[in-house]
């Protein structure tokens, strides 16, 4: 089929002026690995206005909400599917001690949230309304202990007073606290970014103080915990090297963190999330796709101390890292998100199936109102930004077959740097239906592409979805239509087992083969 071009919008028409081929070949019966869905997961910090106005507006606001938690938020994200929601923290979590966040509200005491805008945490959201927010999301938690400025015996405690069904002091104080039975929390970190703001460790500390927490954090019933170790930032080769050699992994950790923000170049010192040029556009792409690279050395060192393949690497904090908006407190984090971050997560996402067999989990940089978040809130407004209409795109692979892909792509040129012009993932779902996930990284020229699905006689395309909008840095706002919104796709040939696709310029597609 060919899309009706006459029914297009003129940025749209235009940037279907195609350049030269692109070719991919899908290999469809070769799969073996699963893309967790856990990949797609998410993060969301005691941070500006991701968890007060967010997410909680507490019981007796006049926003709809279910026992304190916004309706609107939980009924978006639901609709993506979220698969896991890391909390508290991010630096918070490093100094949040969690008894802080039990009991009656109006008892609870108050701290001072030194990492993010100073401002009074009055712990109203804690432990169970943490973990009702999850229930009303169908969504698995993931729990940040405290090994910066807690103790030992605090997160011990917190593991037992979530998971224990014994006859215990904390067992007691949860069912007190009007919890009946345990939550049955899986997954655990042993700190956050230990190698900061977490404690300024050296990794042979980190990995000793490490192993010393995962041994009082215990297995409660029928519940496995799946400890996470702290791992490194960006390319420190030397943390990741010095968790798998010392840290026990498998006895005293089954997955290993890893962490990296996509900065672009600054210009007039600012990196404004809506204000910038190509070049800046470009930097930030080129920066993402350094993901690739990570991805690769980290996953070698763990090959070398684990060739059996179970400690996953889990890249639990990433995402696109601006300017806050003009006028907004600096430690708060917010800003606003353009087609540009769209384009990051598909490239990220795309990444972190490639790597599938040791990528287990990862959660973008932070759900609500900060960095690259999902949802933006203003008093009883919402709003849906391109990165979300992204993961409701790749919903299509949560827990799908990876199908592994040969890929020629031509260049996107800026300055005279360049990168590919075409990102892509494939996989096979239960049903037996393939999903293809094409971006056209080049904002000013559509791109041919052929791709072949080797291993099928015949390729029927079902349906198509397109992400774009007609300038790079087009957004989604409070009160306005939306600027970027997902649209059926049909600009799709296929013979045999081939597809001639027309990628318009800088969009995302997804398209779904039987």
């Amino acid at each position: 089929m060919i899309v009706k071009r006459s029914l297009l919008p003129f940025f749209l028409l235009a940037s279907l002026l195609t350049t030269a081929q692109n070719n991919i070949v899908i290999n469809t019966d070769l799969g073996k690995e699963k893309i967790s869905r856990h990949i797609y997961g998410h993060f969301s910090e005691h941070l500006g206005r991701c968890i007060y106005g967010g997410y909680w507006v507490g019981e007796d606001s006049d926003i709809p909400n279910t026992n304190g938690i916004r309706n609107d938020v939980v009924d978006a994200l639901r609709e993506i599917g979220i698969p896991n929601l890391r909390w508290p923290g991010g630096c918070f979590a490093d100094e949040y001690h969690w008894m802080d966040g039990i009991g009656p509200r109006e008892e609870r005491p108050t701290m001072i949230n030194t990492h993010w805008g100073g401002v009074t945490e009055d712990n109203s959201f804690g432990t169970h309304e943490f973990l009702e927010l999850c229930d009303q999301l169908d969504t698995e938690p993931v729990i940040c202990g405290n090994l910066g400025s807690g103790t030992v015996r605090e997160m011990s405690q917190w593991v037992e007073y979530i998971n224990s069904d014994n006859i215990s002091p904390m067992t007691e104080l949860r069912k007190e606290n009007g919890r009946e039975a345990p939550w049955g929390v899986k997954y655990w970190g042993l700190g956050n970014e230990n190698w900061g703001c977490g404690g300024n460790m050296t990794a042979e500390y980190y990995a000793n103080e490490m192993r010393r927490y995962s041994t009082y954090t215990k297995n409660y019933g029928d519940n496995r915990l799946y400890r996470v170790a702290c791992g490194p930032t960006g390319a420190d080769y030397h943390w990741m090297e010095t968790l798998m050699k010392k840290g026990y992994p498998g006895r005293s950790f089954q997955g290993i963190s890893l962490h990296y923000y996509t900065v672009s170049e600054a210009k007039n010192n600012r990196r404004s999330a809506t204000e910038f040029d190509e070049s800046q556009y470009f930097s930030s792409l080129k920066n993402t796709l350094f993901m690739d690279e990570l991805l690769k050395n980290h996953i070698r060192i763990m090959d070398r101390y684990d060739p059996g393949n179970r400690i996953g690497l889990l890249v639990d904090e990433w995402g696109n890292w601006h300017d806050v908006e003009p006028g907004t407190n600096p430690g708060f984090l917010f800003q606003q998100n353009t087609l540009r971050d769209a384009m990051v997560a598909a490239i990220n996402l795309d990444l972190f199936n490639k790597y599938c067999r040791r990528v287990k989990m990862a959660n973008i940089a932070q759900t609500v109102n900060v960095l690259q978040a999902m949802i933006l809130t203003k008093e009883e407004q919402m709003v849906k930004t391109p990165s979300y209409y992204i993961f409701k795109m790749y919903k299509v692979h949560h827990d799908a077959t990876l199908l592994p892909a040969d890929v020629e792509s031509g260049t996107y040129t800026v300055e005279g740097k360049s990168i590919p012009a075409i990102s892509t993932s494939a996989s096979k779902a239960e049903d037996g239906k393939i999903h293809i996930t094409l971006s056209n990284l080049n904002p000013n020229k559509g791109q041919q592409v052929s791709c072949e699905l080797r291993g099928m006689e015949k390729a029927q395309f079902e349906k198509g979805t397109i992400l774009t909008a007609e300038k790079i840095n087009s957004y989604n706002d409070f009160g306005k239509e939306e600027a970027v919104t997902p649209a059926a796709f049909d600009a799709v040939e296929t013979k045999g087992n081939t597809l001639q696709v027309d990628l318009p310029a800088k969009s995302i597609v997804m398209l779904e083969i039987r």
